[in-house]
């Protein structure tokens, strides 16, 4: 009866380009065809057994068996809230490492719910120093948390996350790590590694869409919380860990068929051989994507060894915005990512590696990508 009515919106949101962006990215094909299931009711038994399976498959790709997983209706930026308003105490202080605009984000949460940030910044394209966070810690002893972005979605770098949590544990502080654009791209070793909090979202390198956070919580962080008055409601974590465990689900309504969709991509993990595999796929489009950005001649934002494996952050040739590059290759039928923060957004692009990409895709993209890079270079 409404086909015309589907038809006038579908017109409107259908993808007519590929997509190399920084999230929400291109879902699997599996993905979109689980998420077409009619809905139920998230208290039923169904949704139960698939909340379960799906807890205990993120346990072992996160390697968390010892620590919480937990399931939340919202983006990752909810559960970054969430550790600062139930583990840390009011008016105390949060080391906040920042090397571009979401560890900007992170200092912002910690001041935003009334504690202190002492923030530890570093130049873009840079990574967090070992030591230099070393000699911060001895510096500021009272801070309660470090917090880390394992991966710099503005600038495309990878922090050396086992090296740098094993210096906060040193130091006996929590650890907080934004795996935004990480988990699913990059190894995460929870037990190992002594995370307190990790956080993920659904739309990036697990190619699902937007509206699911992940978070893996330690037995330490839900002490704390007990304890913390204030906390809030929606993202209180012992209330969720109640939910998690005595009724196989969340406190308010869970957002069901992201959830069916990462469980089918965590099944997909499995069947393709693991999480090495998986993991190594992504190592395989990153090399292939900044080889061929250098074979163009341009380059890359991120300091050698600390290249992200989901996104990649290029320099714009001189005299050319990276906001004109963004709109060419978008005329072209490729939809890259432009530049982000104010310092880089218009000497910077970004190429996205996340989500349902083929290596054709690559290749495709990067030879449309030095015919545009040609091109403008010509008219400056």
């Amino acid at each position: 009866m409404y086909e015309d009515i589907v038809k006038e919106v579908y017109e409107i949101v259908y993808p007519r380009r590929k997509l190399f962006t920084a999230g929400p990215v291109a879902c699997f094909p599996e993905v979109l065809e689980i998420m077409k299931v009619q809905m139920f009711s998230h208290r039923a038994e169904e949704y139960k057994i698939i909340h379960r399976d799906t807890i205990k498959r993120l346990k072992s790709f996160l390697e968390a068996e010892k620590g919480e997983v937990l399931l939340f209706p919202s983006s990752g930026s909810g559960i970054m809230e969430a550790s600062i308003r139930n583990a840390v105490s009011l008016k105390g202080k949060v080391l906040v490492t920042i090397i571009g605009a979401f560890g900007e984000r992170y200092a912002e949460v910690v001041k935003e719910n009334g504690r202190e940030a002492i923030e530890l910044r570093f130049e873009l394209g840079k990574a967090v120093d070992p030591d230099v966070l070393d000699d911060a810690l001895k510096k500021h002893p009272d801070v309660e948390a470090v917090t880390i972005t394992y991966n710099e979605t503005s600038t495309g770098v990878l922090n050396p996350l086992p090296e740098l949590a094993k210096i906060v544990k040193e130091h006996d502080k929590l650890l907080f790590v934004d795996a935004v654009s990480a988990m699913g791209g990059a190894d995460i070793k929870f037990d190992e590694w002594g995370i307190d909090v990790v956080f993920g979202s659904s739309q990036k390198a697990f190619g699902v869409p937007p509206g699911l956070a992940i978070g893996a919580f330690s037995e330490r962080v839900f002490e704390l919380a007990e304890k913390i008055s204030e906390k809030g409601w929606y993202f209180n974590l012992p209330l969720y860990r109640k939910f998690n465990e005595t009724k196989d689900g969340t406190p308010s309504t869970p957002p069901m068929p992201q959830i069916f969709g990462l469980n089918v991509v965590l099944r997909m993990i499995e069947r393709m051989g693991g999480k090495e595999k998986w993991l190594n796929m992504y190592q395989e489009r990153a090399k292939m994507i900044r080889n061929g950005v250098k074979d163009i001649g341009l380059k890359l934002l991120a300091e050698p060894r600390h290249e992200s494996p989901t996104i990649t952050a290029v320099f714009a040739p001189e005299g050319v915005k990276g906001s004109d590059i963004y709109n060419a290759m978008r005329d072209r039928g490729f939809e890259l990512a432009k530049g982000y923060g104010e310092k880089i957004k218009e000497k910077t692009f970004r190429i996205g590696h996340m989500g349902h990409i083929t290596f054709e895709d690559i290749k495709e993209m990067l030879d449309n990508l030095r015919e545009v890079i040609n091109e403008l270079s010509k008219r400056k």
